[in-house]
């Protein structure tokens, strides 16, 4: 707890880490607010039929993604989805079209050109998704509740909804840029967190005013969540680590390498990525069908309990943690990066081999990384089926949790490596190393 308390003094003794946190919080702020700006010419006060129907369902995880916004008839009802969803897209191109993996391999300028191509894909996926919103709402409000209407405000309210996530988009880059990072990420997270007291409230309540075993009850499911949230945590840390042995260098009259080091393989290098990714794909056939879940493959698709709805996410969600391993993990740059330093694995020719041998090790330990995704994916839904609230059921796995521990655990390290970069630079007072700090 000293260490703990040490480490928040430090924090606030360092002028730029304080900036940036201040600079993120504000922008969160923005955001927060900016959730409860209900769209120009609706009556806010003849929300209730909107904002009970996105309480549950696959909605109610729409709009806990979007913060609530979605059910606030927001500006930023919309949230970051449709750049999760252009994100998609583009990474798959980037794993078939050639124009795509060149544009990868271009370093800053390519990623750069990659990122304004995603802006792109957003606003085209914006302006689809805004008309079928717009229809959503003129379904589920009465239309005392438009002040305005006709064509000539759907694309109005269009083009706000489309300057609406731009504009969050924009909050996240500058979060990441000027702020402690993981813009998007932090953006969601805090849409998913502002919904944790309410269902923790809603559930105390609803567990308290049963006659059998409501207390007991309660307890229990906190045990089983806080399990949970300890096994999610190992999931996201978890390393298989491989022997690397340096061979002996001599420079000058030194003496380098000659030791075994270690390359620490995540058992979930993917991260919160197939998770969301599997939830994009899933919005897909609601969207299409105008967030009106009436017949078909939207009917079977927008019940997140059902069975088919779980089979199907926890397939994606196995299949896109391959995915995204292959994508982030390159053996072949590993194994070229060892050979040129020196290192090898015992027992493993370099070059080729060592290539083979490492993504042999990553195939490996990602399928029980995978399982254990998809698990945590379903969870929610076994939750709810067993009587547990709808609102207090996603925060027992699925995209909620993992998202969760994955930002919060990538946020304190973003702080961590604030500290010890500001740390080293302090020990350096003397010399010319001193004049990177002007």
């Amino acid at each position: 707890m000293r260490k703990f308390i040490t480490t928040i003094q430090n924090i606030f003794k360092i002028e730029d880490l304080r900036k940036r946190i201040g600079y993120t919080v504000l922008l969160l702020l923005v955001y927060r607010l900016g959730s409860y700006v209900v769209l120009p010419g609706i009556d806010p006060l003849q929300l209730e039929s909107l904002k009970s129907s996105a309480s549950e369902g696959l909605l109610g995880l729409l709009n806990l993604f979007s913060g609530g916004a979605f059910g606030n008839a927001s500006i930023f009802a919309l949230g970051v989805m449709p750049y999760i969803s252009a994100s998609i897209v583009i990474q798959l191109l980037g794993m078939m079209v050639p124009y795509f993996q060149r544009l990868q391999r271009e370093g800053e300028s390519g990623r750069r050109k990659v990122n304004q191509l995603t802006r792109y894909l957003t606003i085209i996926i914006l302006a689809l998704q805004g008309p079928a919103y717009i229809t959503a709402l003129h379904n589920q409000l009465p239309e005392t509740a438009f002040l305005l209407g006709g064509f000539g405000y759907n694309v109005f309210a269009t083009v706000i909804l489309i300057g609406g996530t731009m504009f969050v988009m924009w909050l996240g880059e500058r979060i990441t840029d000027r702020g402690i990072g993981n813009g998007i990420s932090l953006i969601i997270t805090i849409g998913i967190l502002a919904d944790l007291p309410f269902a923790f409230v809603a559930e105390a309540g609803s567990r308290f005013n049963q006659t059998t075993g409501g207390l007991l009850m309660f307890v229990v499911e906190i045990i089983i969540l806080f399990f949970i949230f300890v096994a999610t945590i190992m999931l996201v840390q978890g390393t298989r680590k491989i022997p690397v042995q340096y061979a002996k260098r001599v420079i000058g009259n030194k003496q380098y390498g000659g030791v075994r080091q270690y390359i620490p393989l995540k058992v979930n290098a993917a991260g919160v990525m197939p998770m969301i990714f599997a939830q994009a794909i899933m919005f897909f056939p609601m969207l299409l069908s105008g967030f009106e879940a009436t017949s078909g493959i939207a009917v079977a698709f927008s019940d997140y309990t059902g069975f088919w709805y779980n089979l199907v996410v926890a397939f994606l969600v196995m299949a896109f943690t391959y995915f995204y391993t292959a994508v982030t993990v390159n053996p072949n740059m590993m194994a070229e990066e060892m050979k040129k330093n020196g290192g090898f694995i015992p027992g493993v020719k370099p070059g080729k081999k060592t290539a083979e041998y490492i993504d042999s090790v990553m195939s490996r330990i990602t399928l029980p990384g995978s399982i254990f995704l998809a698990i945590v994916a379903i969870i929610p839904a076994l939750a709810r089926n067993m009587g547990i609230n709808d609102q207090f059921a996603r925060f027992y796995g699925g995209t909620s949790l993992l998202i969760l521990v994955g930002v919060v655990l990538d946020t304190l390290q973003q702080i961590e490596s604030h500290l010890l970069n500001r740390h080293y630079d302090g020990l350096m007072k003397t010399g010319r190393l001193k004049g990177r700090n002007g």
